[in-house]
């Protein structure tokens, strides 16, 4: 802008130049000698160039050589030629000097094709023609012009240096003076020689030609030069005269400037916001200078939108536009978009001291919010890596400890506490963090790995910490059946009240009694139950556990006073404590007491497991009183009404002899034959071949015995005692358990008797004994044979145990067959819990959620589980009703395993709150459920880093599209290993860009 002014002015004083002096002679000539050259020059005159071209040519061919007419036709020849604009002009200017070196028009010549090209603004062409000139042949007037010319014509051509010679020479002449002073300002204004420049153009400060533009260099200058006060006394003077937009804009920049140097932002800000940018776009120092000012004003919001706008920057105002966006947020407690500012800054390396403050900030507000991009501890180590010497390193250090804790990076912790140890205070809390990483293996199941840490803790300084870490280690050493270990342990926690769960006694108790010392059991029980917990379930087991201590030491009264008290207050396990109750009563020889309590159980309990257990009673009960056919009733009602329970072979074995013992013994061989027919692998079927046979020798029929027996396929006379020597010696080995020689002896067993009257046994020990030792996969077979016959004294067990190998395995399809046939014929309610628990998760492993819920709804519905199964049970109905698009549902059951959540789980449930509140809008409170799951879950990346997509989406919706983007491009850039989350967020990237094009306003519209 500023030359294209300069080349216009200076043209205009040029073209007048060119139509005086010099070219503006005319040749003398004798008329009478050649009328065609009078006519010629008189053309020539006359601007008719191309006519008066032919008559030059024309007179040169018929003058004479070497006469001063023809010298002059081929000069005006060569004239016609540059103003024609021919190809041959230049040669023609050439020949004439060479035709003619002594003609008094070659200076001439050169000069009016110099000024010829200068009047047409091709500088360069004129510079060439005007440096053939021989000075010293023109007077002084003449040279000045020269001088100019030339000046001028090498400033266009950017030899500055030489132009700024010939204008020196210039400064003093009246002519000249003050156009060389512009212009040799100009220049050293040009070659950033500002005093000089300075100088020369303040002397044009009354010239009404140079005015204005000698004072807008001036203004630049002393911006430059440091004097803003200057800058903005001059700036203001010329804003009021300036009427050209663009001189305005730049004008309005300076000042703005200069105010903001001078630290007064008040006042820089409209004159930073008149600035129009270079072709109506702002650079990133535009933008900076402005957000910046808006900064200090406090108007926070404002300066972010500025600080926004420098997008991909990366040089040393980029670096302090982010910081300084950083702050602003941090202003504005959005903790959350300062990380990524403070982070963008700190990734740049233009301003060092800017480079540490970023990183101490990102640092912190990683501690603070979490860090979707790196974990906390991460992040922390590399700050203290990076500046070893901070004065920050010591807070550094407790918040790195600290954010491992936070984190439940136990791990992590540890190997940095003892990578430490020179800090003795590190390896005093090591022994502490010792006991959490311990409750964190415990909580996995995984025991043995949990031991060693629990014994560190025991270590710690802090009686707290060493009580609970005895508790643990005592819990932990009692889930591996090692009892003994186990009370030693918990007989060292001086202070229960410092434990988590508040049941130290009844954690004792239950360990004397797997120890068999029932007194001190019952003295446990009993202690716990004096200090009236609020927990229920725990108060009506721990009664029911001393009813047990009582009734093992034959105390029956007692027991049943134990038992009675859960009875009363109809709690968790009351039919179990009615039926010890009349099992108590039977050992005191209160034989009606024992059936009115029997009784009760089938008749008030409605889905006790126990009611087949009060019939097999019951009707024993009435055999002993002589109570025949009410012992025969309770008998067929087990057959009727639990048909497939494991008393069912026993209860038809006793019916058979009670008809005997009345001599009806048609009816008893059916019932001894009904035993062998239906359960041919238990034990009573053994019993029942013998009774059938003394039934017969009874009757004297034994032949029909013998035909009868040939049939029964587990019966081999001859081989009888021989199957049952070898069946025993196996199962002597099993008892005594010395499980290898018990395997092979049980194998040899079915090798040589595979349908023998042992059979049955001999897979389900084989089976438990392979599965002891670990090969789950060699005992499924004869798991499978058991659980495949008629239901038996080991169906239900097996059942069991072949469902948890196939899960261990992960073979959902055959373990989903096993866990049905577990649940209709378990008796145990643990069973039933166990097996409807898994058949939940692997109805939702087989993406059949209905049939998931219905089965977590089962689980929810029973009275006595854990409270990890009802979790798992919330869960699964949460994660099911999610896939099938009922978000009212699983919104519900999120909220609940929310309360009781930890680790992994706590993490997805955090997510989907921030997802909820997305879906209802309610977008400020979607991030802050956001920034908590990051800053307390971290350590679970892949729920941070999904997080964050919903983060970007609440961002676009606050019409924050920066952040937005920002956020998304970060994904995609630092997690590639989840592939699903990128796909998202490419997705949400590409549709937001897409968006924003279509609303994108230009530079100049914004400001």
């Amino acid at each position: 802008m500023r030359i294209n002014c300069i080349k216009k002015n200076v043209f205009f004083l040029l073209f007048l130049a060119c139509t005086t002096g010099i070219i503006a002679q005319k040749t003398t000539f004798n008329a009478t000698d050649n009328a065609d050259f009078y006519k010629a020059t008189e053309l020539y005159n006359n601007k008719a160039y191309a006519a008066a071209q032919k008559l030059f040519v024309k007179t040169s061919k018929e003058s004479e050589p070497h006469k001063n007419i023809k010298a002059d036709a081929d000069y005006y020849d060569a004239m016609c030629a540059i103003k024609l604009v021919q190809d041959d002009a230049n040669d023609k200017v050439l020949s004439f000097v060479e035709n003619h070196p002594y003609s008094n028009k070659k200076e001439k010549a050169y000069l009016n094709v110099g000024n010829y090209y200068f009047s047409n603004r091709k500088a360069a062409h004129a510079l060439k023609w005007y440096q053939k000139v021989n000075d010293k042949l023109l007077n002084q007037e003449e040279k000045n012009e020269l001088n100019y010319k030339i000046g001028y014509c090498l400033l266009v051509s950017n030899y500055l240096k030489d132009a700024k010679e010939r204008f020196k020479m210039l400064l003093g002449n009246p002519i000249y003076g003050n156009d060389a002073r512009y212009f040799y300002g100009y220049i050293a204004y040009k070659q950033e020689n500002f005093g000089e420049a300075e100088d020369n153009l303040s002397q044009l400060a009354n010239d009404a030609t140079y005015q204005a533009k000698a004072n807008y260099y001036i203004l630049d200058i002393s911006f430059k030069a440091g004097r803003f006060d200057k800058s903005v006394q001059i700036g203001e003077k010329l804003l009021n005269t300036s009427k050209d937009k663009k001189e305005v804009s730049q004008i309005s920049k300076i000042i703005g400037e200069s105010y903001f140097n001078l630290k007064q932002y008040d006042k820089a800000i409209p004159y930073l916001t008149k600035y129009r940018g270079t072709k109506g776009k702002w650079t990133n120092t535009d933008y900076y200078y402005l957000g910046y000012a808006y900064y200090k004003k406090g108007n926070y919001e404002t300066a972010i939108k500025n600080f926004n706008k420098i997008i991909g920057g990366t040089n040393k105002v980029a670096q302090n536009a982010y910081y300084h966006l950083g702050e602003c947020y941090l202003r504005l407690d959005k903790k959350a978009e300062a990380l990524n500012a403070f982070k963008n800054a700190s990734e740049m390396d233009f301003d060092p001291k800017i480079t540490e403050g970023s990183w101490l900030n990102y640092a912190k507000l990683s501690y603070d919010q979490g860090n979707p991009y790196k974990s906390v501890p991460e992040v922390l180590k590399e700050y203290l890596a990076k500046y070893p010497l901070s004065p920050e390193n010591s807070e550094i250090s407790e918040l790195l400890i600290t954010s491992y804790l936070h984190q439940r990076d136990y791990v992590g912790a540890l190997e940095y506490l003892n990578s430490n140890k020179k800090n003795p205070e590190n390896e005093k809390l090591a022994n502490e963090v010792s006991l959490y990483r311990g409750i964190q293996l415990f909580n996995e199941q995984k025991l043995n790995e949990a031991k060693p840490y629990f014994f560190n803790a025991t270590k710690a300084e802090n009686a707290i910490t060493v009580n609970k870490a005895n508790y643990w280690l005592a819990e932990t050493e009692y889930l591996l059946g090692n009892y003994d270990t186990s009370l030693t342990q918990f007989l060292l926690v001086t202070d229960d009240s410092s434990v988590s769960f508040n049941q130290l006694d009844y954690n004792i108790g239950y360990t004397f009694f797997k120890l068999k010392k029932y007194s001190d059991a019952a003295n446990h029980f009993q202690q716990f139950l004096d200090k009236k917990n609020d927990n229920n379930d725990l108060n009506d087991d721990a009664s029911n556990r001393l009813g047990d201590a009582f009734y093992a030491t034959k105390k029956y009264n007692k027991a049943i006073a134990a038992y009675n008290k859960v009875i009363q207050e109809g709690g968790t396990g009351a039919d179990y404590a009615q039926y010890q109750t009349a099992m108590s009563y039977g050992f005191l020889g209160k034989s009606d007491d024992k059936i009115e309590n029997l009784r009760k159980i089938s008749n008030s309990y409605e889905d006790s497991q126990l009611k087949d257990d009060a019939l097999f009673q019951l009707g024993n009960t009435y055999t002993t009183t002589g109570s025949v056919p009410k012992a025969q009733a309770a008998y067929n009602r087990i057959l009727t009404k639990h048909p497939k329970s494991s008393y069912a072979p026993s209860v038809l074995l006793r019916q058979g002899l009670l008809y005997y013992n009345n001599n009806n013994n048609n009816k008893a061989l059916q019932k001894y034959k009904a035993v062998v027919a239906k359960y041919p692998n238990s034990n009573e079927a053994k019993q029942a071949v013998t009774n059938v046979k003394n039934v017969y020798i009874d009757i004297g029929k034994v032949d029909e015995y013998a035909s009868w027996v040939k049939n029964v396929k587990f019966v081999n006379v001859s081989n009888a005692e021989l199957d049952n020597a070898t069946y025993q010696s196996a199962e002597n080995k099993f008892l005594e358990n010395n499980t290898n020689k018990a395997i092979e002896g049980f194998t040899n067993y079915l090798q040589r008797f595979p349908n023998g009257v042992n059979a049955l046994k001999a897979h389900f020990y084989l089976a438990q004994s392979l599965n002891k030792i670990k090969k789950g996969t060699a005992a499924k077979p004869h798991y499978e044979y058991v659980a495949a016959q008629s239901k038996n004294e080991f169906t239900e067990e097996s059942l069991a145990k072949l469902g948890q190998i196939y899960l261990d395995n992960d073979d959902w399809k055959n373990g989903i067959r096993i866990l049905q046939q577990l649940e209709k014929e378990a008796n145990y309610p643990q069973n039933i819990i166990f097996a409807q628990s898994n058949l939940m998760k692997g109805y939702y492993n087989d993406n059949k959620y209905s049939d998931a819920i219905t089965y977590a709804e089962k689980v929810l519905s029973n009275g006595k589980i854990d409270n990890s199964v009802i979790e798992d049970a919330k869960i699964i109905i949460a994660r099911a009703s999610l896939k099938t698009d009922d978000y009212q549902t699983a919104e519900e059951f999120f909220i609940e395993v929310n309360k009781k959540a930890t680790g992994k789980l706590k993490a997805e449930c955090l997510f989907y709150n921030a997802f909820f509140l997305n879906d209802h809008k309610e977008y400020d409170e979607s991030n802050k459920a956001i920034q908590n799951l990051i800053a307390n879950y971290s350590n679970y990346k892949y729920w941070g880093v999904k997080s964050y997509i919903i983060m970007a989406k609440n961002h676009y919706a606050l019409k924050d599209a920066y952040q937005a983007t920002y956020i998304l491009e970060n994904i995609i850039k630092n997690f590639t290993q989840y592939k699903d989350v990128i796909e998202e967020a490419k997705n949400e990237l590409r549709t937001i860009k897409n968006k924003e094009a279509k609303t994108n306003e230009s530079v100049t519209k914004q400001n």
